[in-house]
């Protein structure tokens, strides 16, 4: 599957919790505004991959990114994005951007993760309930190598860490 690879690191950026929930009913089920801010500033710039789903819970295409969105249905339009229905389409309209970003949700992360370079994880310590799953690291394609932890607070009830992963080569 390398041969789809036109870029120099795809990188799959995601917040799960320790059960790799993503979210439930097309929502986030918890809400770091440092992570949203991590979000913006690592993606601003930059080629962002996405599914239909996850394109249709945010409120507008998201500025400053060059928003492509993954979809199976051949009549999908969507006002300030690109429309692919492969993993290649997808991937040809980065431009050859140096570092594209996948951002969701759990199917899209599977469609990628065996191509992708490297992960952008933000862990939050806790169990939630959901229906949209990061998929599993296999620690034998994925190198741990950077962790920065964040303990809960008054605005934020939750400890989570930045974990940043590079697949072997």
């Amino acid at each position: 599957m390398n041969e789809l690879k036109f870029s120099n690191e795809i990188t799959l950026i995601a917040a799960a919790s320790e059960n790799n929930a993503l979210g439930k009913d097309n929502q986030l089920i918890w809400h770091i505004s440092e992570d949203l801010k991590r979000f913006k500033k690592l993606t601003q710039g930059h080629a962002i991959i996405m599914g239909r789903k996850t394109f249709e819970s945010m409120p507008k295409a998201l500025p400053d990114r060059k928003n492509i969105i993954l979809t199976n249905n051949k009549y999908y339009k969507a006002q300030g994005a690109f429309i692919a229905h492969t993993i290649e389409e997808a991937l040809k309209l980065t431009d050859k951007d140096l570092q594209p970003f996948v951002i969701g949700g759990g199917e899209i992360y599977s469609l990628f993760i065996s191509i992708a370079d490297s992960i952008e994880l933000t862990r939050v310590h806790s169990t939630f309930e959901g229906d949209a799953f990061f998929p599993i690291i296999d620690s034998k394609n994925w190198k741990l190598v950077k962790e920065e932890k964040h303990f809960s607070s008054k605005d934020q009830p939750h400890d989570y860490s930045y974990l940043k992963y590079k697949k072997f080569n």
